[in-house]
């Protein structure tokens, strides 16, 4: 039997492209070898990502091992690279609701700096981020949602002493041998009612139900807040919660809208949901910032994708900054020791709540 290995050990006689023997079983290095012309150790330098420099394999032999293994739809064995690198060339991503703006524009700014680099990008579809990360080796793994509790901190620990390289999303976690990234939502939560402040007082707010039922501070904080310090009654019934979808956004916005003492203005927790809130106006024949204004949470690239704007909170340039720090860790060119890494928030106005932007034209039925 042949052994896919450098030595070329463990087999005998030669490959003979089109013969009944190859299309019953898999290309191996070897074969990839005999058909090039050179040894199973040179076919395993040119895929091993080495080759390139001035010591390495001259480049018309490279191009025959190439074209010979494109002829034998020949596949390099992953695994055995790894073991054999310590790389497996891939960036993970833990991504706890990846049809929000926000995760959709983590994982698109990742992979295009991954792709740069020659890396592939995976998303964890699996709930138990530790139990993926323990079965699966990467170069780098990104999670946007690892709470702070004592059971989180001990698994992302475990993972460090294993050897995997973190970076963690997070308002709370300390560097403990990974990144963190700290992007403190709270402090732009409070700009966010401030503006909304300057021209309305009857403000509703569309917020997550977690953020609702959580003890300690949220964005659910900002508003009751703010409320409280300009004197403004707080109804109850202008407090509509949603859940980590779109859809359910879009109606607990309709509800809110369709109320006949319904507010002047929006504070959504998310940009998905601010986004819901417009489009749910839109339906409702309502204008946007005419009859409402609409003020949302991340300064996600989709808020400049909807008509008018939205006018958001969040830091600036965030998405490509933070994938420079993923991938530069997963190449292990992250500056130094593993660190924080902090984004401040501001104000980035949009068309739902400039009263100067030109009308919506009202639904007519």
């Amino acid at each position: 039997m042949v052994q896919d290995n450098a030595s070329g050990q463990g087999g005998t006689g030669t490959f003979r492209p089109g013969s009944g023997t190859a299309a019953r079983r898999r290309p191996t290095l070897r074969m990839v070898a005999e058909l090039a012309g050179v040894s199973t150790a040179t076919v395993s330098y040119v895929f091993s990502g080495r080759n390139g420099g001035g010591s390495g394999v001259a480049e018309p032999t490279a191009k025959r091992v190439l074209e010979a293994a494109e002829q034998l739809n020949y596949r390099p064995n992953r695994a055995a690279r790894t073991i054999r690198t310590g790389r497996s060339d891939t960036v993970q991503l833990s991504l706890h609701m990846l049809s929000d703006p926000w995760s959709l524009a983590v994982a698109a700014a990742v992979n295009e700096e991954a792709n740069r680099h020659g890396l592939t990008t995976l998303i964890l579809a699996d709930g138990d981020w530790y139990a993926a990360l323990d079965r699966v080796e990467s170069d780098v793994a990104y999670l946007d949602a690892a709470v702070g509790s004592d059971e989180a901190r001990r698994k992302l620990q475990a993972l460090a002493e294993r050897g995997q390289r973190l970076v963690v999303f997070s308002e709370t976690l300390e560097p403990d041998g990974y990144d963190v990234i700290r992007s403190d939502a709270i402090p732009g939560c409070y700009l966010a009612m401030d503006h909304l402040l300057e021209r309305h007082t009857a403000i509703g707010c569309l917020v997550a139900e977690g953020a609702v039922r959580t003890p300690e501070h949220s964005r659910y904080t900002p508003y009751l807040v703010r409320m409280r310090e300009r004197g403004l009654p707080i109804v109850p019934e202008h407090t509509a919660t949603y859940a980590d979808t779109q859809a359910s956004a879009f109606t607990a916005a309709v509800a809110l809208l369709s109320r006949e003492d319904r507010p002047t203005a929006i504070y959504a927790t998310t940009d998905f949901a601010a986004i819901a809130a417009i489009n749910a106006a839109h339906m409702l024949g309502l204008r946007v910032p005419h009859d409402v204004a609409v003020i949302g949470i991340g300064n996600t690239p989709d808020a400049q994708s909807i008509a008018p704007t939205l006018t958001t909170v969040g830091p600036t340039d965030f998405y490509r900054r933070q994938a420079e720090i993923i991938v530069a860790r997963a190449l292990d060119s992250g500056d130094g020791e593993p660190g924080l890494h902090e984004f401040p928030w501001s104000l980035v106005p949009g068309g739902s709540t400039d009263l100067d932007a030109p009308p919506r034209p009202a639904r007519t039925n």
